[in-house]
């Protein structure tokens, strides 16, 4: 035994066969297969016996944070302008100058074309002359009638001389109308030579040349010279369906105040623009339209929103928020405690044995780090909120308490919702 706890058990073995006296081969085998069994389990090293199991894992464990929170929508659109506006001639003529740099922003009033104005300048002096010669007449016609009154008292004259002064005298009349009339015209059509921006906004580029002849008027062969489109404020339009508009009617109907859908004024809603991770920019909703459209069974909603900095452009696409529901208290754990198990969530609550076992839960939305849950858990729970990777249910574990989480922003980022 001394040879086998030297680390030498074969040579122990041998040493033993050696001494026992010659007898059948079969009993020989089986004292030999004994002692060799003797042998190995004498020489076994301490370093061979069973360990024992590794302990519990530590993880961190807290209770669901209690928060007031209020759901969110949100929806994909595009902004468009407040005003649009074409700018085309009313009067027909050359191009003689522009007066804006492409793309500039412009002021209501300004200068921005000018039409050679020459021969609309001559045709209001014609009109002016005009006028001046149809009062003449109508002095001296009125003179001619003050005339006939007295010769028709005097009987020097008939009745029917009388009518035909009267008639001439009312002809002069009508014609210093009339006259009057192409005067202001004239002055119209001069003043039409010099196009001005009917709006504040952004002016796009020229459509044509200094020196080319634009054709103006009210038909719709009228030449484009530019467009316009105001800046400041800025309309956010987008659709939302036939299900989530009966949501906010009924809300609006409960006296929630989210009267979207009814088209009351002054629903706070947030945007963020594709670059952006945060909703930061605020406006209110202005108009809901009147009609579902039949194709999409979609209803387009519009917001108003300020754009001091030029930043919103039309056509650009955004993300909107709209209130979803009234402000109810909610329990939120971190979003990193949260499992899956196939289409599943659940989160690991530890018992009073330190015990992991799974609680399935239907999440809500994201309210900064913090994820809302609609039901699962109890405010009581204690939640495994580090640790989850490591941890399988049913298993017992180490838990230490985590700090208390602060509450998340209001502002809540909601799970996206597209058309």
């Amino acid at each position: 035994m001394e040879f086998a706890q030297s680390g030498r058990p074969f040579l122990a073995m041998t040493l033993l066969m050696s001494l026992i006296p010659p007898i059948r081969a079969v009993r020989k085998f089986a004292v030999a297969a004994a002692l060799a069994a003797l042998a190995a389990a004498c020489g076994q090293s301490p370093q061979a016996q069973p360990q024992a199991g590794p302990p519990p894992p530590a993880v961190t464990v807290a209770k669901p944070v209690q928060q007031q929170v209020t759901d969110y929508d949100e929806y994909v659109g595009r902004f468009t302008a407040v005003d649009s506006v074409e700018v085309r001639a009313r009067v027909s003529g050359y191009l003689e100058a522009l007066h804006f740099k492409d793309g500039q922003l412009v002021k209501q009033g300004d200068l921005l074309f000018s039409i050679d104005k020459r021969s609309f300048q001559n045709a209001l002096d014609q009109a002016r002359a005009n006028l001046a010669l149809a009062k003449s007449n109508v002095v001296y016609t009125q003179a001619d009638l003050a005339r006939g009154q007295q010769l028709l008292r005097d009987k020097t004259i008939t009745d029917q001389t009388f009518e035909q002064r009267s008639q001439a005298a009312r002809n002069a009349e009508a014609s210093v109308a009339n006259a009057e009339a192409a005067v202001r015209q004239a002055e119209l059509d001069l003043q039409f030579t010099e196009l001005r921006a009917p709006v504040n906004g952004r002016i796009g580029d020229r459509r044509v040349s200094q020196g080319n002849l634009v054709t103006g008027g009210t038909a719709g062969n009228t030449t484009l010279l530019a467009t316009i489109v105001s800046a400041d404020p800025i309309h956010f339009e987008f659709s939302f369906d036939e299900a989530s508009f009966l949501r906010y009617e009924r809300m609006a109907q409960n006296g929630h105040n989210h009267d979207i859908a009814s088209r009351g004024a002054g629903v706070p809603v947030v945007l963020k623009l594709i670059d952006e991770k945060d909703f930061t920019h605020k406006g209110r909703m202005d108009f809901v339209d009147n009609v579902i459209d039949r194709s999409t069974g979609t209803i387009r909603g519009r917001a108003l929103f300020a754009n001091p900095g030029d930043i919103f452009t039309p056509g650009m696409f955004a993300r909107v928020r709209v209130p979803a529901s009234p402000a109810y208290d909610a329990l939120l754990v971190p979003d990193v405690a949260i499992g899956s198990e196939q289409a599943r969530k659940y989160v690991l609550a530890v018992n009073s044995e330190n015990v992991a076992s799974p609680k399935y839960v239907t999440l809500g939305q994201l309210v900064g780090e913090l994820r809302v849950i609609k039901s699962g858990i109890d405010k009581d729970d204690t939640i495994i909120v580090n640790g989850v990777a490591h941890v399988r249910p049913g298993q017992k574990v180490t838990p230490h308490a985590e700090k208390p989480a602060a509450p998340a922003a209001a502002d809540a980022k909601a799970p996206a919702k597209t058309d």
